[in-house]
């Protein structure tokens, strides 16, 4: 019962975030300029965006299965796919709860370890991250310094004054944190045969040998150019589900495949933040984006936001629930028959 109110207050609580950051993002915009924006916009481009994105899955998926061969198994890519999009199904519940999420559906459905999957997810949401922050190097340097300016007032300036806050005013804290952090370890260490013994470091020491086993897959693995042709290609078809939204409505029909490269980047960024699939994150910063680089009004920006935002989401919702019940449904038939 008690973890049941933790998660229900948890997912409360990044709620009302994402809800500030919707009220934030839409509070000085005319609704009815928005609606008949809406109206007008033409959803046919909203379908080739949710094909792309299904690609990009797919692709995930496969990459994601060449990541687990190594460990010595051989999930189908069609159960891989399943338990990948049940996990995006979870991070609507909470942020980053797809991902272990996603491993215990795989695990039960091709009867693997769960910690090893989510060494493998480790290294998979790794690759990610520096592969976004080699294209936004790359988008920085092609296209200058309002990029830059952008990039650096509504992101890194904002999120470097929260930092230096936090370490300015409470740096013995976080000092005594580490050091007992590496006094713990240390003790770990030294007592691992020990506290082997007790059920719970037990969990733990296996745990973390499942997450480090996944972590060297990426040194073995066999198939590394078919890794890196997924991991472009993913990327390409992020770039294309994000572009061809913008000739859904004429004020963003303009923007070229380049100009959509700065919103995937500055949309991923988003994504990342602490709230149920990127909730206002996405919707404030995409359209401030398109305001700022692109000199898109914001009522405009807000409609594109919308637009791809919430296609995705609704492919999430429906593919997402249908692959739970593929995956969990049949796992409950074949235990109780």
């Amino acid at each position: 019962m008690r973890k049941v109110i933790i998660q229900v207050l948890k997912f409360l609580g990044f709620l009302i975030i994402g809800i500030i950051l919707l009220w934030l993002a839409f509070r000085n915009v005319e609704l009815d300029s928005l609606i008949a924006g809406l109206k007008e916009a033409n959803y046919s481009w909203l379908f080739l965006s949710i094909f792309f994105g299904f690609l990009a899955y797919i692709s995930r998926a496969r990459r994601w299965v060449i990541l687990i061969n190594p460990l010595g198994y051989t999930p189908s890519l069609r159960n891989t796919f399943y338990a990948l999009m049940t996990g995006y199904l979870a991070n609507l519940a909470l942020p980053r709860v797809g991902e272990l999420t996603r491993c215990v559906a795989l695990g039960k459905k091709e009867k693997m370890p769960v910690d090893q999957l989510f060494g493998t997810v480790v290294v998979e949401r790794t690759i990610d991250f520096i592969s976004l922050m080699l294209i936004l190097i790359v988008l920085i340097v092609l296209r200058g310094d309002q990029i830059n300016e952008f990039l650096k007032q509504s992101i890194f300036d904002p999120l470097q004054q929260k930092v230096f806050s936090l370490l300015d005013f409470t740096w013995i804290i976080w000092t005594v944190i580490v050091a007992l952090a590496v006094v713990m370890l240390y003790l770990l260490i030294i007592y691992r045969k020990k506290l082997r013994k007790v059920r719970f470091f037990l969990k733990v020491f296996d745990t973390a040998k499942g997450v480090i086993n996944g972590l060297k897959t990426i040194t073995g693995l066999k198939r590394k150019w078919e890794f890196i042709f997924h991991t472009v290609f993913m990327w390409f078809c992020y770039t294309l589900m994000t572009w061809v939204v913008v000739f859904a409505i004429e004020p963003t029909s303009h923007l070229t495949l380049g100009d959509s490269v700065f919103l995937l980047v500055i949309g991923g960024l988003a994504m990342s933040a602490p709230v149920q699939s990127g909730l206002g994150a996405f919707h404030y910063i995409v359209s401030r984006g398109l305001a700022f680089v692109e000199k898109v009004k914001i009522e405009d920006g807000l409609i594109y936001a919308f637009l791809t935002h919430e296609s995705q989401l609704l492919f999430v919702i429906l593919v997402g629930t249908i692959s739970f019940f593929i995956i969990f449904g049949k796992h409950h038939k074949e235990k109780s028959s």
